[in-house]
């Protein structure tokens, strides 16, 4: 054991010495990065002062508080949305298509409130979602649904960039520990109430109004904007870059759709794949060779010379995935595997939202007073990899406590790295490129989520109908022929229940032990089947807990983060 560590150990340090070197080749294009920063014209003076800024900083909270709300009670709806709409297979592309389309639009939201300052984009983005909302409630089938999801997060693009944009006008990085931990916190709340208040809605009335009940929200949210945020007048005009956001979309759309796929409907090696996998990464690459030649790219790629920014991307990349499959699958997990209610399995979920608000204040409040960001982030790291290996050990004999234990380390960990990157990468430039920088950050953040979701999808279908396959007794297998080629979904509706049910009763007394048999196969399936999602996760935590050790530390600035002095003394 001792040799393995040593080996280890050499080769780590290996590592760190290659980061280095090339870190030290980059330097030179961190000053192009600054030099860059200072031939923006187009910029945002939104110092709000006095008591309008805590009006502005309220409807940042109230906007971010449903937007984050919305996401949380889909999530404890989905498996009764499956149910009734019978579409286990689009289980994945209900979250996939919302954060498609999201990830695309927030670096245009950026550039353009950059220019034209961030009111008119949060009350379109507002008005988006709304409708998207409204759309999704009406939905008649699963593929409805998922097209009304893209469109409601075409508004939720809006709603991703511009709080941490707005935070950034009013405060400068050394408050922004304190006030960014506060979003973090605002956004636990809203993660703790949400599954609560969808498993509650989805129990009395109906899992459609978990849609409607945004809508008063974001009529209320556009009055705050209206009131509360400055008009900013456009210095000059501004291109955007929308051959190379279809570039990007033709590019994502094939290879989500080929991860969806791959090893389910077509073999990996199938035509179909190969022409989706392979499709998509050409488009991909002309995605990144264009934004190179562009003069206004969708996202600018000087901003990856400088390292805090280009180290934090990919850190945050890591974590979305890692913790992505617990936010999207442990529902499904307390509602399929323990079985327990929408409405139980929304207090299931709150204890991990509890601990994402309490690490991230206590690591706002540590930035705050220290200035410093770098030790906390290898703890918060290491508490990823922790929660992520107890998610993992989890089957159909886990409890209810274990449960929430396993989410309240998990949540501890993310909620104390998520801001820390974000206040990172806002420190790193100069306040003209505010809104640039934070759009860019969250769209390549989000990219995590848009790659994860379909693949976690297909390991949890190949991994639930490889281990029913196997686990089903002969016995079964032979009396009931292609009645045990069921999903999941089998699990979620009393409905569905009937229907098996009602097909073993011509077996008499032995039917019914042999249905009992049949769902305690599925509950076992689809427990392998999301102990598979943790594993591919445990590889995406220790990705990202090696990462905090090539992250540059510099120290938080306070109020001189504004003056022109420092952006003159960087060039």
């Amino acid at each position: 054991m001792k040799i393995i560590f040593d080996r280890l150990n050499i080769i780590f340090r290996k590592l760190q010495i290659c980061f280095r070197y090339v870190a030290e080749s980059r330097e030179e294009g961190e000053k192009i990065v600054a030099t860059h920063a200072l031939q923006q014209k187009a910029q945002t003076t939104n110092q709000i002062t006095g008591q309008r800024r805590w009006w502005a900083l309220a409807t940042v909270m109230v906007t971010m508080f449903f937007a984050s709300m919305d996401q949380t009670i889909v999530s404890t709806a989905i498996p009764t949305i499956i149910g009734d709409l019978q579409g286990f297979a689009l289980y994945a592309w209900v979250f996939s298509a919302y954060m498609l389309t999201s990830a695309v639009s927030v670096p245009i939201y950026g550039k353009l409130s950059d220019v034209y300052g961030r009111k008119p984009f949060y009350i379109f983005g507002l008005v988006m979602f709304g409708v998207g909302s409204a759309t999704c409630g009406q939905a008649l089938t699963m593929t409805e649904l998922v097209l009304a999801r893209g469109l409601q997060g075409i508004g939720a693009g809006a709603m991703m960039s511009m709080p941490r944009a707005t935070v950034g006008d009013i405060f400068n990085p050394k408050e922004r520990g304190r006030w960014m931990g506060l979003m973090g916190a605002v956004f636990g709340l809203s993660s703790i109430i949400g599954p609560a208040v969808g498993g509650w809605i989805t129990d009395s009335f109906s899992w459609r109004w978990v849609f409607y009940i945004n809508l008063p929200f974001a009529a209320l949210a556009i009055i705050g904007v209206v009131l509360s945020l400055p008009k900013v007048r456009a210095d000059e005009q501004v291109k955007i870059d929308w051959f190379g956001s279809a570039l990007l979309a033709t590019g994502l759309v094939p290879v989500l759709l080929g991860f969806t796929w791959a090893g389910t409907k077509y073999p990996w090696a199938s035509p179909v794949e190969l022409a989706l996998l392979g499709g998509g990464a050409i488009m991909l690459a002309l995605f990144i060779w264009y934004e190179r030649k562009v003069s206004d790219p969708l996202i600018t790629p000087i901003l990856f010379r400088n390292r805090i920014f280009s180290t934090s991307l990919i850190l945050g990349i890591f974590v979305s995935m890692a913790m992505f499959g617990s936010v999207m699958f442990l529902p499904l997990f307390v509602q399929g595997v323990i079985g327990l209610s929408p409405r139980d399995s929304g207090l299931v979920m709150a204890p991990m939202m509890i601990s994402f608000i309490v690490g991230s204040i206590i690591s706002g409040q540590i930035m705050t007073k220290t200035g410093k960001y770098l030790l906390l982030s290898h703890i918060s790291a290491a508490a990823i990899i922790l929660g992520t290996i107890l998610l993992m050990t989890m089957d159909i004999n886990t409890g209810y406590t274990a449960v929430i234990v396993n989410m309240v380390v998990l949540g501890l960990g993310v909620g104390s790295l998520m801001p820390l990157l974000n206040i990172a990468v806002q420190n790193a430039f100069p306040y003209r490129m505010m809104g640039t920088v934070n759009s860019t950050q969250q769209f390549v953040s989000s990219l995590g989520g848009v790659i994860s979701s379909p693949i976690f999808g297909s390991i949890l279908n190949r991994g639930f109908q490889d281990r029913f396959n196997s686990a089903l007794p002969g016995t079964i297998k032979e009396l009931t022929g292609n009645i045990t080629r069921i999903d999941p979904q089998t699990l979620l509706t009393e409905q569905a229940q009937r229907a098996i049910a009602g097909q073993f009763a011509r077996f008499g007394a032995a039917g019914q032990e042999m249905y009992l048999q049949l769902l305690h196969t599925v509950k076992v399936a689809l427990a392998a089947g999301i102990s598979n999602l943790f594993e591919v996760g445990l590889v995406f935590s220790m990705l990202c807990f090696i990462g905090t050790f090539f992250l540059p530390e510099r120290t938080l600035q306070g109020d001189e983060y504004y003056s022109d002095s420092r952006e003159k003394k960087i060039s």
